[in-house]
Order: structure tokens, then sequence, then C-alpha cells
């Protein structure tokens, strides 16, 4: 066994076991080691291994027994193995470092080369740079110079044109410096047709270059006067011949539009242009538009516009004549931009001379006609239309000329101001734009005024058959304030406010139109209610007359009973009349307030000081009104009260109050005359809670419930009461305490709650009238009075019993 292990390891130190080749490419130690033992490992089968698998317990019980056969047997073989390929394996890394030593050497000899070799290069690539350097400089020097030297020969050659130029000037300077008129030898250029163009160029350049010569030689030494002389024939003939020129272009110019040649005029044009420029042909050109020349058109715009009457034009049919007609100028102008775009060389200032003539010529033409303004002293009827029609027809051509202006804006008219233009247009009629305006105002509400009058004889003629009171009372309720002729004034006023917007641009022009048409609304209606209110107190005064003229005297009659009442029915209607007027009067003033609120108000803001004006300016329109009203309220307060007097009059008995001492039941009815007044006053006073409101209602109630207690006091001092009598007079004032309470005035309720106390003085002992004023000393002055009017004041000697009271 020992000799076997010695003659195997001999035998593989004698051959090679590892080798570089086996470090080279994709290296696997795995690999490597496999390949080391596949030769001494022995390779076994997997179902050997299987079956030896159920002896492992055996053998492994063997083995710890100290068995002395080894588990791997070639183990040796494998220590040996691994021992020589150490050797080789450290044999191969020297040999391996000394291949990279080796390497080493030569790249650092290489590098050495390569270092030298690139500082050679880089020497000669710094004076190859050096030698571009100098190149580029060199080159650079002589561009200056060519440079240089062309701008030289440019120079050189500009003067050389210029001299040659002025050379061929001077020659034809020369030509046209002969004789005035006699231009028959001057050079074919300026005869030959088809060199127009250039004989254009050079005739102007020679006369500008004379007429300079002149100018300076106005002004230098007499010795050169002579030669003046000379360039002003030259000028002179220069002139003739340019004119000649022209107009020879211009007839060339003619025709080719008559032929729609646009290249022809185009070429006319731009030789025109060189004359002033161009401006004849411009002006030449829109001279000859047919709507410039022809009559016809002319007649046309006013048909349209006007229609075959002009007199009975309204503004609607105005307006759509005006739409059409100015579309139609719209689309020529469209049309003639493109054929001047197409023509000239500056169409810009085509366009501002073809719109600008429009206007003056065209438009002005049919203003003139279309706006014929009216005499402020001699206004126009109202059958045609008054001066209303003037102001609607001025704002429909304002408006609509304004839409033109912008629409010829719109296609082109170069520098040209067509909005201040167009506002020229109608600068006479805007002057006195605010006076026309209310003008018109008064005189609509003059025509309406004439109008309500008219209707009311027509209606009172109709009536004449009726009696004489209900006659009167129908036609002055024909007189009657009228709320829809008052929305009727604020719709005059808001077509004047809208005119106003129309012609007015800056605020605080608008706000001075609003604020004089707005005051002349609120004197129509302070004129108109104040007027309404005084006519609705001409049934007051007419009842009032009737009253007087038919008093109940001494002797009562049947005739007389029946003019009074025929008088008390004029009051009773007058007095509704007059709170209709007064209720609409309110109304009225009420569609204004909303109306200013709602319209006016913001306009007069630009204007500092305008809107409160205007609120004084409506404060002291309504005064008018509301004095009138204060007078008719009193006239109604008058009336009601005569008929309250003549029915107590009429209806009170002196056994109201005094009853007979043998009548077993007392009568707790009120009088017939306290019915028949609260009847009365509930019938009449109903219209009045309805017309009047607030302070006015309250204030109006209050006076008439102090006249009414006035009244019955004065009324009931007639009189003589017993205790029955007394409680008869305390319910008819508890009747009358319950109406006036419908009045809600607390002054008032208190005198009638005084006044049923103060009654008691007729009911109470004579012992005891003196504690009838401990609790309220405040009637002891109408208890005084009262007192005096008991049946027995005198038999029970009451006034020295209480004199000490009254002391």
């Amino acid at each position: 066994m020992k000799d076997g292990t010695t003659n195997t390891q001999k035998s593989s130190s004698s051959s090679l076991i590892l080798d570089v080749d086996d470090f080279k490419g994709d290296f696997s130690f795995d690999a490597l080691f496999g390949n080391l033992v596949s030769e001494t490992l022995p390779s076994f089968k997997l179902e050997e291994l299987d079956s030896e698998a159920n002896d492992s317990m055996q053998n492994a019980t063997k083995y710890s027994q100290g068995t002395s056969s080894p588990l791997f047997p070639d183990v040796e073989k494998l220590l040996l193995l691994f021992k020589d390929s150490c050797k080789e394996l450290a044999e191969l890394r020297k040999q391996v470092d000394g291949r990279v030593h080796n390497l080493k050497k030569d790249v650092s000899v290489q590098d050495k080369k390569h270092r030298k070799t690139l500082a050679e290069l880089e020497k000669g690539v710094d004076g190859l740079f050096e030698s571009f350097a100098r190149l580029d400089s060199r080159i650079s020097s002589v561009g200056q110079t060519a440079a240089k030297i062309g701008d030289h020969l440019q120079s050189a050659d500009a003067q050389r044109e210029t001299a040659s130029q002025t050379i061929e000037l001077i020659k034809y300077l020369m030509e046209f410096n002969s004789s005035p008129g006699d231009l028959l030898e001057i050079s074919p250029l300026f005869s030959d047709d088809s060199r127009v163009a250039e004989a254009a160029s050079i005739a102007q350049k020679l006369r500008s270059f004379a007429e300079e010569d002149i100018g300076r030689q106005g002004i230098s030494a007499v010795g050169n006067a002579t030669a003046s002389k000379g360039l002003e024939v030259a000028v002179a003939n220069l002139q003739d011949y340019c004119n000649e020129l022209e107009n020879r272009l211009l007839s060339r110019f003619d025709a080719a539009s008559q032929k729609r040649e646009l290249t022809g005029m185009a070429e006319c044009a731009k030789i025109l242009s060189q004359f002033n420029r161009g401006t004849s042909a411009m002006q030449h050109y829109v001279a000859t538009r047919p709507m410039f020349i022809d009559v016809e058109v002319m007649n046309a715009d006013t048909r349209l516009v006007l229609g075959d009457q002009a007199a009975e034009a309204s503004h609607s049919n105005v307006a759509g004549g005006l739409s059409s007609l100015y579309k139609e100028i719209t689309d020529t102008v469209r049309k003639e931009a493109a054929t001047i775009t197409a023509v000239f060389p500056s169409p810009s200032e085509v366009m501002s001379i073809l719109v600008q003539r429009v206007l003056e010529q065209r438009i002005t033409s049919l203003l003139d006609k279309l706006l014929v303004k009216p005499s402020l002293m001699n206004l126009p009827s109202m059958e045609e239309g008054g001066l209303l029609s003037y102001l609607r027809i001025l704002a429909v051509a304002y408006e609509k000329t304004q839409e033109l202006a912008s629409d010829l804006r719109a296609v082109g008219c170069g520098d040209l101001d067509v909005e201040g233009l167009t506002e020229s247009l109608f600068s006479s009629h805007k002057d006195e734009y605010p006076e026309y305006e209310q003008a018109s105002l008064r005189q609509l509400y003059k025509a309406k005024m004439e109008e309500l009058q008219a209707e009311g004889h027509r209606i009172s003629d109709s009536s004449g058959s009726i009696g004489r009171s209900k006659g009167s009372s129908i036609a002055s309720s024909q007189h009657q304030l009228s709320v829809t002729v008052v929305t009727e004034f604020v719709r005059w006023n808001e077509e004047a406010i809208s005119r106003c917007n129309i012609f007015s641009s800056q605020p605080a022009t608008l706000a001075t139109y609003v604020k004089a048409v707005f005051t002349c609304l609120l004197d129509q209606i302070s004129q108109y209610i104040a007027n309404g209110l005084e006519r609705a107190r001409e049934s007051l005064t007419e009842a009032a007359n009737l009253r007087e003229k038919f008093v109940l005297g001494t002797s009562v009659g049947r005739r007389a009973t029946s003019a009074a009442e025929t008088a008390a029915a004029a009051g009773e209607n007058g007095f509704r009349s007059f709170m209709v007027a007064v209720q609409r009067s309110g109304s009225s003033v009420a569609v204004i307030q909303q109306y200013f609120a709602n319209s006016i108000s913001r306009l007069l803001l630009p204007v500092d000081g305008a809107h409160a004006a205007s609120c004084e300016e409506m404060a002291t329109a309504m005064s008018r009104g509301e004095a009138a009203a204060y007078k008719g309220l009193q006239q109604c307060i008058e009336t009601v009260m005569a008929e309250v007097e003549r029915l107590l009059s009429s209806e009170q008995k002196a056994t109201d109050y005094r009853l007979p001492d043998d009548e077993m039941l007392p009568d707790h009815r009120a009088t017939n005359a306290c019915s028949r007044v609260v009847n009365y006053l509930s019938r009449v006073l109903e219209s009045a809670f309805t017309a009047l409101e607030g302070l006015n209602k309250q204030a109006f109630l209050t006076e008439l419930g102090n006249r009414l207690h006035k009244v019955l006091l004065n009324h009931w001092h007639k009189f003589t009461f017993n205790p029955s009598g007394g409680l008869r007079l305390k319910r008819d004032i508890t009747e009358y305490g319950e109406f006036v309470r419908t009045f809600n005035t607390p002054a008032v309720d208190e005198k009638f709650e005084l006044l049923g106390i103060t009654a008691n003085v007729f009911i109470v002992a004579p012992e005891s009238l003196s504690t009838l004023f401990e609790g309220t000393p405040s009637i002891r002055k109408d208890a005084q009075r009262f007192i005096q009017l008991r049946d027995d004041y005198k038999s029970a000697k009451l006034a020295s019993k209480l004199s000490s009271l009254w002391a």
C-alpha cells in the first residue's frame, strides 16, 4: 500500500496537473475542482447508493466498534493531488508575475516613445496655428482694403452717374429754357407716349431744381438776376409741360377707367403720383364716381328715405329708408375700395377722400332735405307732428348716420376722422337740442290739456238735458285727475331721455340734458295736479254757494228742504270727487318718484349737486299741489261740518234731551239726529279713508274730529237737559265716540271720553256735583257750561251752591 502510494506520487509529479490556459476565458472553480478529482474519486451509480442505504446503520455500528478500514479509501490520493496542485499554482503565479513584469517594462518604454511623439506633434500644431493666424490677419487686411476700394469705386460711380444725370438734366433744362411757349425743339423723350413715366420723373426733377435755384437766387446778389430770369422761363415752360402731361395722363386714366382696365389705371395712377403726390388723380377719380355726378342718384336717395310725400314721412319709415340707403352706400364704398386698392399706390389716401366726399356731399344733401329745423317762435302744428316729429327723425338720422360712420371705418377711410366729421353734420341741430326737447314737451302738454278740455265740453254738452246739479257733477267728473294722463307725461319724458342718451356721449353733458328735461316734467306734473285739484274744489265751492243760497230760514217749507238736500247732495258729490282727485294726485306723485329713482337719479350723478338740486325741484313742484290739496281738504271739512250742522238743526228735537217725567221707561237709543249724523259721516268719509294715507290721513281726521267735537258742543248748548235727557245725551256721546275711534286719533278719542264724563252733570243730584270734579278736574270748564243747561239750574240755585267750586 505504501509502495503503491509512492509510485502514484512519483507518476503524478512527473506530469503537470494545471496549466495557465485553465484560468483563461470564463473561469469556474467548480469546473476546475471537478477536473482535478474526476480521475481519483470512484463514480457511484445511483442504485448502488440506494442499496447501500439499508446497510448504513450496520456499517455505522461497525465503525463505532473501531473497525480499522477507512471510510474514504482515496483520501491519500486526493491530499497528494491537492499538494501537487498547490505547488503548480505557486509556480504558475511566478510565471505570470514574470510575464506581467516584462509587460510593464514594455509598456513603460512604449509610453515614453508615445509621449515624445505627442510633444513633437503639439509643437507642430502650435506652429500651424500661428501660420493660420498670420494668414487670417492678412486676409482681413486685404478684405478691408478691397472694401475701401469698392466704396471708393461705388462713390465714384455714383458721382459719375450723378454727374451724367446732371449733365442730362442740364441739357433738358436748356431745352426748356427757350422762349416761353416754344417747346417744339425739346427732346423726343418728352413727346414719346411710351416713355411717359420717365418724362414725368425728369420734368419733376427739372422743375424742382429750377424752383430751388430761383429761391436761392432771390436772396443772393443782384448780379445773378439774369440767371434767375432764365430759370423762371424754364420753370414756366416746365409747368406748362407738366400740366399738359398731367391732363394727358388723366385722359388716359379716364379711358382705362371706362374700359375697367385696372392695369392701365394703375400705370397712370403710378405716374400721376409724381404730380403733387397724385392728389389730382385721387380727386379726379373720386369726383367722377356716379354717386357724385348723377342727379338721379340724389333723387333716388330722397325717395328711398322720405317716400313720395316727404311731409308725411314718419320716423319709423325714415329709419327703414336710412338703413337701406346706408347699406347701399356701404356696399358701393366697399366695391370702390377694391378698385382703389388695385389701382392707386396710396389707397388709404384715396379712401379718405372718397369717404369724406360721401359724407359731405351725398349724406349732407340728404340730411338737408330730411332735417328741416323748425323755429321755436313758430312751432309746427300737432297735425303736422309738432316738434316731436322733428326730434324723432333727428334722433333716427343721427343714430343711423353714426352706424354708417362705423361701417365706413370698418371698410377703410385712411386717417380721416369719420366720427368727428359725422358729428359736424349735426352740429347745428345739437346746439339748441335741449331747448327743442323742452319746447316739444310743453307743446305735447298743451295739446293734451286742450284735448281733455274739449272732451269735457263735449260730454258736458251731451248732458245738457240733465238737471243742473247732475250735469255739474258729470262735467266735473270729466275734469278729474287721471293717473293714465300722468303716465303719458312720464312716457313722453322717457322718450326724451332716450334721445338725450343718443345725443350725449359725455356723462356730464347727459346729466345736464336730463336735468333740463326732468325739470320740464316736474313743471307739467305740478301744474296738472294743482289744476286738477282746483277743478275738484270747484264742486265744493258750488256746493257751498248752494248752501248759502238755499239756507233754511226761520220758516221751513217743502221747497226749502228740497233745496237744502240738493245742496247737501252736491256737497257730498264734491267731497267724493275731491277725495278721488287727492288719491290720484298721490298716485301720480308716486309714479314720478319711482320714475326718478329708476331712470333719472343715476344719470345725474356725474355732475356734483345735480341729484340734490333735482330732489329739491321735485319737492318744490309738489308743494304747489300740496297747497291746493290742503285748501281742498279744508273745504271738505267745511262741507261735512255744514251738513252735520244742518242735520242736527233739522233732526234734533227739544224733547230729545228733556223727556217727560211721567215716561215709564227711559229710551236708551241714540237720538235720530245722532243716527243721521253718524250714518252721514260713515258714508261720506268712506272715500277719505281710501284716498288719504299716512300723516295726511291722520291730520285730516284729527282736524275733522276736533271740528265735530266743537260743533256738537255748540249744538248741545242750545238745549236744556233733565236727568233722563242726560242719559239720552250720554248715549249720543257714546255713539259719536265709537264712530270717531275709527279715526285712530288718540287726541280726539280723549276729548269724547271727557265729553261723556262731563255729561254726567245732567244725571247726578245737585248735592253730588262737587264730587264729580274731584276725579277729573280737566272737565271743569265744560262742566260749568253744561251745568247751566240743567233744567233745575235756577230752581236748585246751583249757581250759588257751586260758586265756591268755580272760585
